[in-house]
């Protein structure tokens, strides 16, 4: 008797086709995924473009706590709990192809799927140690490291692909809302940067390799240095360096967060 063979599962595919339970949809800068307060009833998943999660207190303040890429899942509280409350607003920062999965079909491939689950984990872990250097960068950093690590982020360095030198349209207000300072002081950051010859700036911002050489190398002008406490993360940077240098851009992602992230000091 001829037994039916079950096509391999693909997370690629998965993640990249509309089907039962998921569709896909385009959206403009600007334009929201979820606001806050709203029904968290689905997950998404960035299939191209950028993003911003952002924050608003009772009193109107607002709040950018993260930013995002091709490739990462947006608003996976939705997982916590049946009926659920969105904490935060998502919306694009440039144009965006997104997968919306809903809640009901996002638990049913994790259960049943456990190649995409491991991405989905995967993806979590980073997002963990990156909450992690965002604590360890507001405690110990100056807002120039800050700044610099925020842009280094917004370019894709530390990750596998090749680093996208020419970020998305960002404010000064925005910049120094997501590291804690005024805009004077990151108008006079991006200016020292621009004169050093770390950045390029006419409209949008162009970051050059030369930022992540003077982080690792802690020879940003106005940095204040932080020795590090730990043997293994001094080597760790160590490490990262030497291997920027060699090849200039492909540093691995969890050296990049321990290293650069945090502000370790090789």
């Amino acid at each position: 008797m001829r037994t039916m063979r079950t096509a391999k599962f693909d997370p690629a595919a998965f993640l990249a086709n509309a089907g039962p339970g998921r569709r896909i949809i385009h959206l403009n800068p600007r334009q929201v995924f979820f606001s806050q307060g709203d029904q968290a009833d689905s997950v998404f998943y960035l299939q191209k473009g950028r993003a911003k999660v952002t924050v608003l207190s009772s009193s109107g303040k607002e709040a950018t706590i993260g930013l995002f890429s091709t490739g990462d899942f947006i608003g996976e509280e939705a997982l916590a709990a049946p009926v659920a409350r969105r904490l935060a607003t998502a919306a694009a920062i440039s144009d965006c192809t997104v997968l919306e999965i809903d809640r009901e079909e996002m638990i049913r491939v994790m259960h049943e799927e456990h190649a995409f689950s491991d991405r989905f984990l995967e993806f979590l872990l980073v997002r963990t140690m990156r909450a992690q250097a965002d604590l360890v960068d507001q405690l110990f950093n100056s807002s120039e490291k800050r700044l610099a690590r925020i842009l280094l982020l917004m370019a894709e360095y530390g990750k596998p692909s090749e680093p996208k030198t020419l970020i998305p349209p960002i404010t000064q207000e925005t910049l120094a809302e997501m590291i804690g300072t005024t805009r004077s002081r990151v108008s006079f950051f991006m200016n020292r940067f621009r004169k050093l010859g770390l950045v390029e700036y006419n409209g949008r911002i162009k970051v050059h390799k030369s930022l992540l050489s003077a982080l690792l190398r802690d020879q940003l002008p106005g940095g204040e240095s932080h020795k590090s406490s730990s043997g293994k993360s001094t080597q760790t940077c160590a490490s990262s360096r030497r291997q920027f240098e060699r090849n200039g851009t492909a540093l691995d992602s969890a050296d990049f967060l321990q290293c650069v992230l945090s502000g370790a000091n090789a």
